[in-house]
This record gives structure tokens, C-alpha cells and sequence, in this order.
């Protein structure tokens, strides 16, 4: 774990799943080392010291740089190592803006990577090369592996032990940590209700019944009986609200489910669009391109490939 001065103690969550993977058998499976350009007490953004040692001529089988609140900057002292460590690791990381550093030392051009979504446009206009792909959660391109900020890196993690110990000791760490087994890499950075931001308790109870309810048709004479507003209200105060139509809010919500089942399950098409609300396959598929740029047979064909590498990685 390398450490740059304010770096986000969040991300030592990572460690923590780590910590937890070497009580698995045959363990420990890891020993982990926290790093510093001069080494000593490094401050995180937070306050909370964490001890560190210099930067030195060790072998790392994993590299990891953690990120700050915001983008940045380093020495060429910290680029040269990170180069070197690098090009002798199995596999290097960052999290959150951490995926700077890596972008100055060079190391992700041509590659797709990801930062918290606050950071990502900053990251492509300032690193061209980069591939960014501000929506997800993390990415694995190669030996290069990247996260989103803040708790993402426990997703990072996660898919890094699983990548190791399998699927199942990576499920158990998951439940230790009280958190999901797990985000995917191709998840969303944040669910379509937190983006869409209603005020009110009514527009919001009227969300949620639709994410409850998407396998019905859903008119708008429905969703202000459950807001308990009149049409007219319900309309004028939905759009004064989220910024949108209702139609569209519920086709967000839909296009969420629907990739969330895509990449998790192993329903055909037909069926994600039934389950999901979309009268059919087509409606679906235009929504998708609408959403992402891609129809719904590509994504599910990425997800596969995902799945598939990374059971390839692991033999």
C-alpha cells in the first residue's frame, strides 16, 4: 500500500480484506506492507497518523496507490519507484485518485480505468491517453486494476482475492465485512434514486413504489395515487423535483435493473426484459442505447468476458 501524503484513510479498508483473506487455509495469503516516498508517520486528509516505510529495492507481488480528496501530484522520486515497482509487480493498482499517479508515471495509457466520479473528467483532460470510465466501480485492464473513491476500494479488493483464493473465500470476507459480495466492476458509481434526488417524502415514496412494482406497466395515474397527489401535482412536482419526466425516471430505473440482472444472472435477454418492465426485447435495447451507447447483448457479452477472464486469471 503505498501512501501519499493526505491520502483518504478509507482506503485502508483494502486492508482489511487482506487482513481477513489470510485466515482463510493455507494462509496467510498476503503480507502487507504500508509504503511512503521518505517513510515515517504519513498524515491522512482525515488527521489519523499511519506509519509507513521508504520507498526501497523490495519486490511486490501487488502495488497499490491510495487516493486523496482530490487529484494529485507527486515527485519524480515517487513516479520512478512506482515505474519500477510496477514493471517487477504481478498487478498494480489505484484507488481512487490514486489513478493520477499512475496516469503521470505513464502507466495507463491505451488503458481503461476508472477514479471517483467526481475526478473522472479531470482525469481524461489531463491524461488524453487514458480510457476513462467515469461510471464504474472498478476496473481490471491487464495487469492494471483500478476503483472508484471511497468504499470502492473494498470492491477492488474483493474481485483482487477472489482473483487469487476464488469466489467463495472472497463471498465469506464479504460477510465478515458486512458488506455486498460484491459490486461488479461494471456497476454503477451510484444507484438511479440517489441521482435522481426527490425532496419530498412523496415524490420519493412514489420511486420507490415504482422500483418495487417494474414488472407492471406503471402509469402516471399510478405512481401520484401513490405520492397521493393528482395527476397535474404529481407531474408539475415530480419534473420541479428530479429534473425529469416521470416516463424517463422509471425507464432509468428499469435500464438499472435490467443491467444489474445482466450482469448477474444468466437470463436471456427476453427474460431480463420481461422482469424488468420492458414490454420486449427492442424496448429494451433502444433504452440501453439511450443509457449507455451499447445494446444490451454487448454488455451482457463484456460481463461474460469479465467473468470468464478472471476465472481464467485465477487457474
Amino acid at each position: 500500500m503505498i501512501l501519499i501524503d493526505g491520502f483518504q484513510i478509507v482506503d485502508m479498508a483494502a486492508v482489511t480484506v487482506f487482513e481477513l483473506a489470510n485466515e482463510a487455509p493455507g494462509g496467510p495469503h498476503y503480507d502487507i506492507t504500508a509504503l511512503s516516498e521518505r517513510g515515517g508517520v504519513v498524515r491522512s486528509s482525515s488527521g489519523i497518523l499511519v506509519a509507513s516505510e521508504p520507498f526501497g529495492s523490495a519486490v511486490f507481488d501487488t502495488v497499490m496507490v491510495t487516493g486523496g480528496m482530490e487529484a494529485v501530484r507527486c515527485s519524480e522520486v515517487f513516479l520512478d519507484f512506482l515505474r519500477d515497482s510496477s514493471a517487477s509487480a504481478r498487478r498494480t493498482c489505484s484507488i481512487c485518485t490514486g489513478a493520477f499517479l499512475l496516469a503521470e508515471a505513464g502507466l495507463l495509457d491505451g488503458r481503461r480505468v476508472t477514479t471517483h466520479w467526481c475526478q473522472a473528467r479531470q482525469l481524461q483532460r489531463m491524461y488524453p491517453r487514458t480510457r476513462v470510465e467515469e461510471d464504474r466501480i472498478f476496473i481490471n485492464d491487464g495487469n492494471i486494476w483500478s476503483s472508484a473513491g471511497m468504499t470502492a476500494c473494498i470492491d477492488l479488493a474483493l474481485a483482487l482475492v477472489e482473483h487469487d483464493l476464488g469466489a467463495e473465500q472472497a463471498r465469506l470476507i464479504a460477510r465478515k465485512m458486512v458488506v455486498y459480495h460484491r459490486r461488479s466492476g461494471g456497476q454503477s458509481q451510484f444507484s438511479a434514486l440517489l441521482e435522481l434526488e426527490p425532496k419530498s417524502d412523496r415524490i420519493q415514496n412514489a420511486l420507490r413504489y415504482a422500483k418495487s412494482n417494474l414488472t407492471r406497466k406503471l402509469t402516471v395515474d399510478e405512481l401520484a395515487e401513490a405520492a397521493h397527489l393528482s395527476r397535474r401535482q404529481f407531474s408539475r412536482a415530480f419534473r420541479g423535483e428530479t429534473g425529469q419526466s416521470p416516463a424517463k425516471a422509471i425507464e432509468t430505473l428499469r435500464v438499472e435493473a435490467a443491467m444489474m440482472m445482466l450482469e448477474d444472472s444468466h437470463h436471456s435477454i427476453e427474460v431480463v426484459a420481461r422482469q424488468t418492465g420492458f414490454s420486449d426485447p427492442e424496448r429494451m435495447r433502444r433504452a440501453f442505447l439511450r443509457a449507455f451507447g451499447q445494446p444490451p447483448q454487448a454488455m451482457k457479452r463484456a460481463a461474460k468476458s469479465g467473468v470468464a477472464e478472471a476465472g481464467q486469471q485465477h487457474q
